[in-house]
């Protein structure tokens, strides 16, 4: 055991770098995956909305923790092993894609219907409808959902340290094994972790105010 020195403390905000990659690609890949949910959740045809809800219904009716499990030791039962780094990107971006399909679903869903039979009468189809019309809407309001679930898939990125991934929560249970100073680490922790999430806060604020403006216009 021995004490803490200026060292250790970059230790952590070197380790919060991994944070920040991970929840960028959790956030990338999860974006590409909700977008699919969601134009299958508002689909036409029965089948495709069964199973966008049975995705939605599976990935969010179970733990985080246990998805992390299962894509970690499942692919290395089927003799597909993979990297702490890659099973936890692929894990959050599965779980962050419930979400934000069903976040995006309900955006799109909140633009008014009599909008939309305005723009078919004026002889728009369904893709320019969409680009013009639906998705300016939809995205201004999907901004502060959007980003308040960003804030959250930054701090649930700590759970990949369980499969071994050394991000910033990870990185802060070496140190305190080391150094037994478990207040000292894990108060900094958080404090690192109000430093990632805060300023999307205020973004996701800013955004949010700006869109409504260039709306009234």
């Amino acid at each position: 055991m021995r004490s803490l020195n200026p060292g250790d403390f970059i230790f952590l905000i070197t380790a919060a770098r991994w944070t920040i990659l991970l929840s960028l690609a959790a956030f990338l890949g999860g974006g590409l995956i909700g977008a699919g949910i969601a134009l299958l959740r508002i689909s036409s045809v029965r089948a495709a909305r069964y199973g966008a809800i049975g995705y939605i219904t599976l990935f969010q009716g179970t733990p985080l923790l246990l998805q992390l499990f299962l894509v970690f030791f499942g692919t290395d039962m089927l003799g597909v092993p993979l990297s702490p780094w890659v099973a936890a990107a692929l894990g959050l971006s599965m779980n962050a894609g419930a979400f934000l399909g069903e976040i995006w679903r309900g955006s799109l869903q909140a633009v008014p219907k009599t909008q939309l039979e305005a723009a078919s009468a004026l002889g728009l189809h369904y893709f320019p409808m969409m680009r013009r019309v639906v998705l300016p809407q939809a995205l201004r309001i999907a901004t502060a959902p959007t980003v308040g679930f960003l804030v959250n898939l930054v701090k649930s990125t700590s759970l990949a340290a369980i499969i071994g991934f050394v991000e910033l929560t990870r990185a802060a249970q070496l140190l305190n094994n080391a150094t037994f100073r478990p207040f000292t680490i894990f108060a900094s922790v958080a404090v690192l972790y109000f430093l990632l999430c805060w300023p999307l806060t205020i973004a996701s604020r800013k955004l949010e105010t700006r869109m409504a403006a260039a709306y009234k216009r």
